[in-house]
């Protein structure tokens, strides 16, 4: 979709809350990205040529009641990414909240950060080569800024241990009457060998390529709130760390791109707690556990025709993927 007359009439009439002297905007585009919100991209434009690039984000259609069940406002997506810029993680800025006159629905603008989210290109261009090697401490040092926030100020944000999604996704799991052996074996050991909580803080919930942008530099923003919430720091930890989001480049733990030292060096140092990798071993394998479930759940909805995308059908039999992933992992624990 090029362009929405509607919105792009909406936007333009915002035009001077986002460039001074603003007068319309241009380039309205809707992107790919973003399975459960709207990413669109256009430009403020404004006196003597001035532009402004920016990104809104909105629930599907503006209409809130389509937002996925386990995702935050986009209101309160927006105050998160505010805070995160005041203590210092890199996230875009954060332009306009829109409210019901603006006649958008649910949304956001913010500023469009230069960069690439696509993590083919990220893990395999050459362009990308210092980005990759710059990475793993980077998102450390990010993570740790963003765990140090202070969680108790976000008291309508949910609260979730890993035990808690042990649980949920149990259910969902069994609710598909799909005997899975792998998955039985996964969550017995995970119910078995349960680490000790550590105290809340705010997690981030999505830390993985294809939520970063990154530029020749390395991290230029974290992205893609939604599923915020609060709950064990080594949850945003081992997130990036599942296989299933190294895609295809197996052997650096971290997202495809490095190792989990560098990355755990970067967080304790930038005032995070001090975890050596096995302390991410039993997180690592719960996030493959909740894909592997995620994935029968893409399948489930295709098959039932509640949702007929073929994309919904591939994701579902990565499951398998999963099943391997968590056998390599319980035979290393």
């Amino acid at each position: 979709m090029s362009e929405d007359p509607t919105l792009k009439s909406a936007l333009a009439r915002l035009a001077p809350t986002f460039l001074p002297d603003g007068d319309g905007i241009d380039g309205l585009k809707r992107l790919s990205g973003g399975a459960s919100q709207e990413t669109w991209a256009f430009n403020a434009t404004g006196l003597n040529g001035a532009q402004r690039a920016l990104i809104l984000r909105r629930a599907p259609d503006g209409v809130a009641d389509a937002r996925s069940e386990n995702a935050i406002t986009l209101d309160q997506e927006a105050q998160l990414i505010e805070a995160a810029a005041a203590a210092g993680a890199p996230v875009p800025d954060i332009v306009h909240v829109c409210a019901p006159d603006d006649r958008i629905g649910e949304a956001f603008v913010m500023g469009r950060v230069a960069g690439e989210t696509i993590a083919r290109k990220i893990l395999r261009d050459e362009a990308f080569a210092a980005a990759r090697a710059a990475l793993p401490a980077q998102c450390g040092a990010a993570l740790a800024k963003i765990h140090a926030m202070d969680a108790a100020t976000f008291e309508d944000l949910p609260v979730s241990s890993g035990l808690d999604q042990l649980d949920r996704y149990k259910t969902l799991y069994l609710s598909f009457d799909t005997p899975r052996p792998v998955l039985d074996l996964a969550m017995s050991w995970l119910a078995a060998n349960a680490p000790a909580p550590l105290p809340n803080v705010l997690v981030h919930g999505d830390f993985r390529l294809g939520n970063l942008m990154v530029d020749e530099n390395g991290l230029a923003a974290v992205l893609d709130w939604e599923l915020a919430h609060i709950g064990d720091p080594r949850e945003d930890l081992a997130w990036i760390c599942v296989n299933s989001w190294r895609f295809g480049q197996t052997d650096k733990r971290v997202g495809g791109f490095g190792d989990l030292e560098p990355l755990l060096e970067a967080y304790a140092a930038e005032g995070g707690a001090s975890f050596s990798p096995a302390d991410i071993d039993w997180w690592e394998i719960l996030g493959s556990l909740k894909w592997g479930v995620m994935c029968m759940m893409m399948y489930e909805s295709y098959r039932t025709g509640a949702n007929l995308s073929i994309e919904r059908a591939m994701i579902g039999r990565r499951v398998s993927e999963t099943e391997i992933d968590l056998i390599n992992l319980l035979e290393q624990v």
